[in-house]
């Protein structure tokens, strides 16, 4: 995984690899799932969320660049992968589920980073609210059935992203936005 998907596809933060190397993937997934726990697609899991693919979750603690100082928001794709991944990195981790990010819950109030696992149409404004302003955001964003890695802000008008890489990063459909009347 290292040397054949990470290195290979630019994800070379050395703190990245370490952790990576020391959270064994076959402990996130089903027992029927373990031997393919490393292959380079994500991995559906059986109540519905999805185990991202080891590149997306490389390159997303690589944007995200966390620090030890800071408060992070995490929204779980159903996995708890990512949040082992992060829990040593920062001075405090907030979990929490793709519903309650959509919900109305203050829960993470004040995070200086949100990283979302899995891909997004847009990040709620309720869910906006519960970073602190100018708060870093790294997630996966979907646009017309193409899933990117997406950096951004929050700022006084909102949620700013800035797609930074494609890749297949599995939806979460909690943050569909609405479907609208067109021509």
């Amino acid at each position: 995984m290292i040397e054949s998907q990470l290195r290979t596809s630019g994800v070379n933060a050395e703190f990245v690899l370490k952790r990576m190397s020391a959270v064994p993937r076959e402990d996130f997934v089903p027992a029927t799932a373990k031997s393919f726990a490393y292959m380079d697609r994500a991995i559906r899991l059986p109540e519905g969320g999805a185990l991202a693919a080891p590149l997306v979750h490389g390159m997303m603690l690589q944007e995200a660049e966390p620090q030890s100082d800071e408060h992070v928001l995490l929204v779980d794709g159903g996995t708890g992968y990512l949040a082992e991944l992060l829990r040593p990195l920062v001075a405090d981790l907030t979990v929490i589920t793709p519903e309650d990010a959509v919900g109305s819950g203050r829960k993470g109030k004040g995070a200086n980073l949100l990283i979302i696992d899995g891909a997004v149409e847009e990040v709620p404004a309720k869910l906006a609210k519960r970073l602190a302003d100018g708060a870093r955001i790294v997630t996966g964003l979907v646009d017309n059935g193409v899933t990117r890695i997406a950096v951004g802000r929050k700022g006084d008008r909102g949620v700013s992203l800035l797609p930074v890489f494609d890749v297949g990063i599995p939806q979460l459909h909690a943050f569909a936005k609405p479907k609208e009347w067109s021509f």
